[in-house]
């Protein structure tokens, strides 16, 4: 029964996390798949999208000019309150003898901690960078 609930939780939090990228990426790496006759893994094709966007947000993010800071931290805490919801999903398994939803109970608190530390950490770096441009008298 535990893992039944389980299974549906995991199906849930799958489909709610499925987001624009995540789709293509998933079409991309089935046609590489089809196209390649089964010679390249799906997983392998979402692996490599995944490295490349760590590497174009790396240097997105240190190029951003001082102007720019404000509108980038609005999407970082906007990106940082879908974490906050899918945290909150993962606190709330019901822990039923399943050593795999207590991990999944303590990565939740773990990110919840965290990227709440990261939203009000942006909203104070954000208050800082529009205190700079007002007038002083």
């Amino acid at each position: 029964m535990a893992n039944e609930a389980t299974e549906k939780f995991i199906e849930a939090v799958r489909k709610a996390a499925e987001s624009y990228s995540d789709q293509v990426a998933s079409a991309a790496g089935g046609a590489a798949h089809a196209a390649s006759g089964g010679a390249i893994d799906p997983f392998v094709f979402q692996l490599a999208i995944f490295a490349m966007a760590i590497f174009v947000g790396y240097y997105v993010v240190w190029s951003v000019t001082p102007a720019l800071h404000t509108p980038l931290m609005s999407v970082t805490n906007a990106i940082s309150s879908v974490i906050v919801v899918g945290a909150l999903l993962s606190v709330g398994v019901e822990v039923a003898g399943d050593e795999g939803a207590v991990w999944a109970r303590g990565f939740g608190f773990v990110a919840l901690i965290l990227a709440s530390v990261n939203i009000f950490g942006g909203f104070l770096v954000t208050e800082r960078m529009l205190a700079m441009y007002k007038k002083k008298g």
